[in-house]
This record gives C-alpha cells, sequence and structure tokens, in this order.
C-alpha cells in the first residue's frame, strides 16, 4: 500500500499502526498544525491561519482516530501516542526540519511532543495549552463565575453532556453551546463568524466520551520542562478561561527557550478573536528562529 492516498481535498497518510489524514495549503518551511478537542478535526482552524501559507507549508493533520483519519484501536488514544505520531508523520512526509503549532488540547500533544522527543520538531507553538491537569480545578470555578447566568447553564449542560456523545449532531450541539465560555466576550458575534467559517468538521464523538473519561490523557510535563531543547513559543489568551494565563507561564518558565506572548483582548480562540497579531507573532516566532 502507498504511504499516501488522495481523500476528500486531502490525503491518508499511513504512519506506524494507522492512518492520519492531512490538509496541505502553501509552499515553503513546514508547519504542522494539531487541531483541538478531543474529538474535533482540522476544520476548527478553518481559513484564519492561511495567511501563513505564502510563506510556510501547512500541514492540518486529523489527530489520532479523529476526523476522516483512520480508526486505531481505543488503547492508543493517548497523548503520548499523539505525540509520537507528530515525528511519524513528519518522517513519512521527507520533512527533516519543521515546526509544530498545537492548539488546545492539539497544544497538549504538542507540548507532550516537545518533552518527549526534545529537538524532533525544530520549533513547537503551544497555543492555549497547559503543563500540568492540575490548571483544569480553574475551570469549574470560572465557569461558576461566568456571566450572563443563561449561558452558564448552557456551557455546564454541554459538559456534562460530553461522556453521553454518541453522533455528530450530539458533537456539534456540545461544541455550539460551549464557544461562549471560549471567547472572552460570550457573546462575540465572532462566534457566529467562526462557526461558519469552521463548518464542515468531521467530529469524533466516541473520542471525546473516552478522553473526557480518563482526564483528557492527563497532561503531567511540569516536571520534564527544563528538557525541551527546541525554541518554544507559548501563547495565551488573558481571558481564557479554559487554559489559564498561569499556566503558560510555568510552560515558559519552565522551559529553558520557551517565550511567552499574552493576547490582552482574548479568550481560548485566540487565533479567532486576534487573528492578525496571532498571525504575525507565529510568523515572526518562526522567521526569527531559523523557519
Amino acid at each position: 500500500m502507498d504511504a499516501t492516498h488522495e481523500q476528500q481535498g486531502g490525503r491518508l497518510v499511513a504512519i506506524g499502526d494507522t492512518q492520519l489524514y492531512v490538509v496541505e495549503r502553501g509552499q515553503g518551511y513546514p508547519l504542522l498544525v494539531l487541531h483541538g478537542g478531543p474529538g474535533l478535526d482540522h476544520r476548527m482552524f478553518g481559513d484564519y491561519l492561511d495567511p501563513l501559507a505564502d510563506r510556510f507549508r501547512l500541514f492540518f493533520v486529523d489527530q489520532r482516530s479523529q476526523g476522516r483519519s483512520a480508526r486505531a484501536p481505543e488503547e492508543t488514544w493517548t497523548l503520548r501516542r499523539m505525540a509520537q505520531d507528530v515525528g511519524e508523520l513528519a518522517d513519512v512526509l521527507g520533512l527533516a526540519r519543521y515546526a509544530v503549532l498545537g492548539h488546545s488540547y492539539g497544544a497538549f500533544v504538542a507540548l507532550q511532543h516537545a518533552a518527549d522527543f526534545p529537538g524532533q520538531a525544530a520549533q513547537t507553538i503551544v497555543s492555549s495549552g497547559l503543563p500540568s491537569a492540575r490548571f483544569l480545578a480553574e475551570v469549574e470555578a470560572n465557569l461558576a463565575a461566568f456571566e450572563p447566568i443563561e449561558l452558564r447553564e448552557q456551557v455546564a449542560s454541554s459538559w456534562a453532556r460530553e461522556q453521553s456523545a454518541r453522533t455528530q449532531d450530539d458533537m456539534a450541539s456540545i461544541m455550539h453551546d460551549q464557544f461562549p465560555y471560549q471567547f472572552a466576550d460570550p457573546r462575540d458575534p465572532r462566534i457566529a463568524e467562526f462557526e461558519s467559517r469552521s463548518a464542515g468538521a468531521v467530529y469524533s464523538p466516541d473520542v471525546l466520551r473516552y478522553l473526557s473519561s480518563q482526564e483528557y490523557g492527563g497532561i503531567e510535563l511540569e516536571d520534564r520542562l527544563g528538557a525541551i531543547t527546541q525554541p518554544l513559543l507559548v501563547l495565551a489568551g488573558r481571558h481564557d478561561r479554559t487554559c489559564s494565563v498561569a499556566g503558560a507561564e510555568a510552560i515558559a518558565q519552565g522551559a529553558p527557550r520557551a517565550e511567552l506572548v499574552v493576547f490582552e483582548h482574548s479568550g481560548h480562540m485566540t487565533y479567532v478573536e486576534e487573528n492578525e497579531r496571532y498571525l504575525a507573532v507565529v510568523r515572526d516566532f518562526l522567521l526569527r528562529h531559523g523557519a
């Protein structure tokens, strides 16, 4: 079997024990882009990162058992295995030197990859991520203070439904109900724009259901950040109720070559809420570090 074959605008790439669906845009220095979730796919980025395609070769990846990627055994749905997938994918794609950008759950995977395989990526970007599950304890407190109250109840209900999600419609409803919590302004008109620009996702409710019952893979890297050898860009939204600035600061303080950029007008969705600055910061970091 060929290592890759075309499918619906992207291609399936055979790595190790599975196949990952990859959509490629642009030319230039390779940047592997990892989506959030768990249970989402590359469509969560919509076209928001596409301006980078003038200088960078973007590889939008549907991670293990998610989106249009092949189904892999449930016991392999771990942060460590998804991190290993990153390097295996780069090898199959023939990328001798590349960067990784992960957002939200993808940031957990990107950071795990940097800690488990130091220097395998030449640069790593952790966007709205955390170094330890202990920081997730803040989420419930943030929800308790979340206004307006009708949206607080909507978000709480969506979280409760994660462990029973079964269908595409279940996932779409959960995501829609959570978006107000993920933006600095819960009534931001750009939420509807984001939903339009990121339409077409293939959700994986089984992955969400499994990992939401497993503490989302239990990221625990605070005591290993010192081993990360490559330049690390840490991006955080000042008003992020899910992945706090405190968590981003812990990453930046622990990794020897880390830089922290805080987006003062953003929540969790920095690449949407402050898109122009986000793109400029990512571009500058990669070019300064030899992309």
